[in-house]
């Protein structure tokens, strides 16, 4: 489980249900219950949490593993 915000990490989708996401990668740059916005290459990007799973450093995390709000973590 993630224990701090993953806003200004860098991640990359390696499984998501809109396959068009697969490989996409870049910067977080905000954070809410249920949704990562990333900034990408090719502009700002909203992705649904519960429809993803990311890579963050050598760690693979299914979206549904980090739906809470960014105040609730300890």
């Amino acid at each position: 489980m993630i224990k701090n915000t993953l806003i200004g990490t860098r991640i990359e989708i390696v499984d998501a249900q809109n396959k068009n996401l697969l490989g996409l990668s870049g910067k977080v740059i905000d954070e809410t219950k249920n949704i990562l916005m990333l900034e990408t290459q090719k502009g700002i990007k909203k992705l649904i949490k519960s429809q993803i799973t990311l890579k963050l450093g050598a760690n693979i995390i299914k979206g549904d593993h980090i739906i809470r709000r960014p105040e609730e973590i300890r």
